[in-house]
């Protein structure tokens, strides 16, 4: 009786050994997946900043955006499809595709930010910048290391998220101040939160069995994380806005 008990011991710290070092390799393959992902997103935010700048310094190209409001406008749209065309129908084109869609995305959103830097002086951003990075960085430190399951709280972000759209969508007409103003700041809250929600919901695309679906995650979650950044940036401006270049 005594030897089995033993044995059973034994076999039992085995099993325990081996889920241990299951858990540790999955924490080392999330660990090195999420760097990846982050690498893409990072890469995107160049191509943003470097493409608005270049479109800020050239007046021919300024020449070309301000000629109409339908150019930018349509830009707008473009943006809008690209990122609806790249959710619905990732699953039926190669990563490839993919990260060829996410990264001319990324040039096109630096085309029509870059009126962001005629409007607004250039420490007013350099900051925004800076507090952006910083909540985004602490949010997603929040996202990996939480063990509470965010999926609820990612659901009433999202809905927070409709509500914005919607919202915005009428102040287009209406041109509330009130309303502008309670965007913003709602804006801000629900970025904030989708950071941390998306971040998380990046850890389990690691874990995925095909290598096509690994890389084709990374590239989801990357411009999730993009988007979050670049609208937690935008709803910052609108509130640090006040020193507007005339």
């Amino acid at each position: 009786m005594s030897y089995n008990l033993n044995y059973n011991n034994k076999e039992n710290e085995t099993n325990l050994d081996s889920v241990f070092n299951d858990r540790v390799a999955d924490q080392n393959v999330i660990a090195k997946y999420i760097t990846k992902v982050y690498g893409w997103m990072f890469l995107a935010l160049c191509l943003t900043g470097i493409t608005a700048f270049l479109v800020a310094s050239s007046d021919f190209a300024l020449q070309i955006m301000g000629s109409s409001r339908f150019i930018f406008f349509g830009l707008f749209l473009l943006q809008l499809f690209l990122v609806g065309f790249l959710s619905l129908r990732i699953h039926k084109m190669s990563s490839g595709t993919a990260t060829a869609i996410f990264l001319g995305y990324s040039v096109l959103t630096g085309i029509t930010f870059s009126v962001l830097l005629l409007a607004y002086p250039a420490t007013l951003l350099a900051q925004t910048f800076g507090i952006t990075a910083g909540t985004f960085a602490a949010m997603s430190a929040v996202g990996y290391f939480t063990k509470k399951d965010l999926t609820s709280f990612g659901r009433l972000m999202m809905m927070g998220l409709v509500g914005i759209i919607i919202a915005s969508v009428v102040n287009f007409f209406t041109q509330s101040a009130t309303l502008y103003w309670i965007i913003s700041y709602v804006g801000v809250a629900v970025f904030v939160g989708l950071i941390a929600y998306d971040t998380q919901k990046i850890k389990q695309y690691a874990l995925l069995e095909a290598e096509e679906d690994r890389k084709k995650g990374a590239i989801m979650g990357a411009l999730a994380l993009y988007l979050d950044f670049i609208n937690l940036f935008l709803m910052l401006i609108r509130i640090l806005g006040g020193g507007r270049k005339d």
